[in-house]
């Protein structure tokens, strides 16, 4: 059927047509507005069952009837088996984020803890990202609070060093960690490999569940030390004794009957959704993380569970057992699924009484608050955005702020910044950072720099969302600055056609104190706000965040610039081979002068990459 044709049936008939054409197999469809914007998609036993429902005219929920009025077109893919159509389906979800679908909207990593298998003495330190590096991974926590937590209790009780190799390798006397009780010093040959290696296990051990099997033996070698009277072997025992006692009390929740499983309990009001998820692994609290999924007004909680489930392990590792506060749609899809992901089994459960139903009370009663305090910062939210608009004529409420800044020091290591506001609140994942490329910009030309990065922002904008359907646009711009940078900016907008777009800068007012700022427009007298107007704290927040996260940017640039060497710039040579060459070497320079029979001697430095680095220096003279 042909486009033209298609415009001229109804939604239902749409839908209807697709009949003659699918058959019953498993598989996943998509529903397409008349712009060809992905609007749901879904998973079906059936292809032609799921369709044939779409297309009654009556019985719809509200969002469901909605949906097929603006439907268009659809778009179909079959697979194997029902699994195979569920995990497809949320891939896609994540992917396209169509707007009638329940959507999991943060998706950060979590990190772990690695102790590192590639030196005699393992170094423990906080991990996030691909496992590449050698070694055993314990998670995932929560955030990277718990792992600092307990990175800190292991310390105390372990005493394992967690600085880099390289920084272990340069030093000639204990560090500040071992005066305070924190590491062995291995560094300096005050521990033996052997006795580092068996503090090691039993870090591992800790992590693992098996608490009472350490308690004890330390118990054993302090009852001994003190018997052979070695009575200060016995009182740094005694400590660590102490310390992990106290570890295992401030856990607080350590379920005895549940050694590996994530808690999962929703609570949904007033058309939003709030799933806490607690992390139990080894028996033991990992932290929790709360989450807002994006959910409409009548869709019903065992849908948005069983959407959030999907989504959240789409790339995550899922435990043994998943504990839910409520059932969702297809509990035995979504074990199958996941299983088949995990290589193992993995079980849902809903508990009804004991250990495990006081665990999923707990996480409930965290998303019933934690729901209840976004509800309330998401109002006061909206009533300062509604204030920012009053105060500064807007024709509309902004939906989205972009916040720019600059951070130098007299011109060197320059950055821009971007920060984004909205209804929610901070955007932090849509932030950006712009390294000043300029090569002709005069070293401290702010004016040079915000053009830069405003030239390069509103050129992908341009490029990648024309149309400007993708919520991507902002609809005002706040620019630390006054009117010279504002003009600067506005001339800049006018470039690219793009006028329509509110911008007010951000200038200290008469001896620069916060509370004075002026506001300045394109063709407006400078403005100032009342000096305990929400609406100027509001403001001076973003422009502080915008500050913070561009001086944080130029500083992690600056000390990346410090520790930058010519090596950096050879083809081939990561960071394990960086350190093997300095090692060898002494220096880059070193590096630079040796010969071609002398790279080669180098471990871990084929004859190939050896000349590679021989030509890369003497090519260049």
């Amino acid at each position: 059927m042909s486009d033209k044709a298609q415009k001229e049936l109804s939604s239902h008939e749409v839908i209807q047509s697709y009949l003659k054409t699918i058959d019953t197999s498993p598989g996943v469809y998509r529903m397409l507005d008349a712009e060809s914007r992905v609007l749901y998609v879904g998973k079906a036993r059936n292809l032609r069952a799921r369709v044939s429902n779409y297309a009654r005219p009556a019985g719809h929920s509200p969002r469901i009837a909605r949906m097929i009025d603006l439907t268009a077109s659809m778009m179909f893919l079959t697979t194997k088996t029902e699994t195979e159509a569920l995990l497809l389906e949320q891939n896609l979800i994540k992917q396209l984020k169509p707007k009638f679908n329940v959507l999991l909207r943060d998706d950060k990593s979590f990190p772990n803890i690695l102790v590192t298998a590639d030196h005699d003495y393992p170094q423990i330190k906080k991990h996030r990202g691909a496992k590449k590096e050698k070694g055993a991974y314990y998670g995932p926590f929560a955030s990277a609070g718990a792992v600092n937590r307990t990175l800190n209790q292991l310390q105390r009780v372990f005493l394992l060093r967690d600085c880099s190799n390289s920084m272990f390798e340069s030093r000639t006397r204990p560090c500040l960690q071992y005066q305070i009780k924190r590491c062995s010093a291995p560094c300096v040959g005050k521990i033996s490999p052997e006795e580092y290696r068996e503090s090691v296990k039993d870090a591992e051990r800790f992590l693992c569940g098996k608490t009472t099997d350490i308690q004890g033996r330390l118990a054993k070698q302090m009852t001994e030390a003190s018997e052979a009277m070695e009575f200060e072997r016995a009182a740094a025992l005694r400590d660590r004794i102490k310390a992990l006692t106290q570890v295992q009390t401030a856990q607080g929740i350590n379920p005895k009957g549940v050694a590996e499983a994530d808690i999962i309990a929703l609570h949904m009001d007033s058309g939003q959704a709030c799933v806490q998820v607690f992390f139990i692994r080894a028996n033991q609290n990992w932290g929790n993380r709360d989450y807002y999924p994006r959910v409409g007004a009548d869709v019903d909680a065992a849908e948005v569970l069983e959407a959030f489930i999907g989504q959240f392990y789409d790339t995550r590792e899922p435990p043994r057992q998943l504990i839910l506060s409520n059932e969702i749609e297809n509990p035995d899809l979504m074990a199958e699924a996941l299983s088949g992901k995990l290589g193992r089994k993995v079980e849902l459960l809903v508990p009804q009484r004991g250990e495990k139903a006081e665990l999923v009370d707990g996480a409930l009663r965290n998303a019933r608050e934690s729901l209840a305090r976004k509800m309330a910062e998401t109002a006061t939210q909206a009533k300062l955005l509604r204030g920012l608009a009053e105060a500064f004529d807007l024709a509309e409420v902004p939906e989205r702020i972009e916040v720019y800044d600059n951070s130098h020091i007299q011109g060197t290591n320059a950055v821009g910044a971007m920060i984004v506001a909205g209804p929610d609140g901070l955007m932090k994942n849509q932030y950006r950072k712009f390294n000043i490329k300029g090569e002709e910009l005069t070293p401290g030309d702010d004016f040079g720099m915000m053009k830069e990065v405003l030239t390069r922002r509103f050129k992908r904008l341009i490029k990648e969302d024309p149309d400007r359907s993708e919520g991507h646009w902002p609809d005002l711009l706040l620019i630390d600055g006054g009117a010279g940078q504002v003009s600067a900016v506005a001339e800049i907008m006018r470039e690219y056609g793009v006028e329509d777009i509110p911008m007010v800068g951000v200038a200290k007012g008469i001896d620069r104190d916060a509370g004075k700022e002026e506001f300045h427009r394109v063709g407006k007298m400078p403005m100032a706000l009342r000096h305990n107007d929400p609406v100027l704290y509001f403001v001076q927040r973003l422009r502080d965040e915008a500050h913070r996260f561009a001086i944080g940017t130029h500083r992690a640039k600056r000390a990346k610039a410090v520790g930058a060497t010519p090596l950096d710039d050879v083809p081939g040579v990561g960071a394990a081979r960086k350190r093997a060459l300095l090692a060898h070497f002494g220096s880059a320079k070193a590096v630079s002068r040796a010969n071609l029979s002398d790279l080669k001697a180098v471990e871990g430095v084929s004859d190939a990459l050896a000349e590679t680095i021989y030509a890369f220096f003497h090519e260049r003279g």
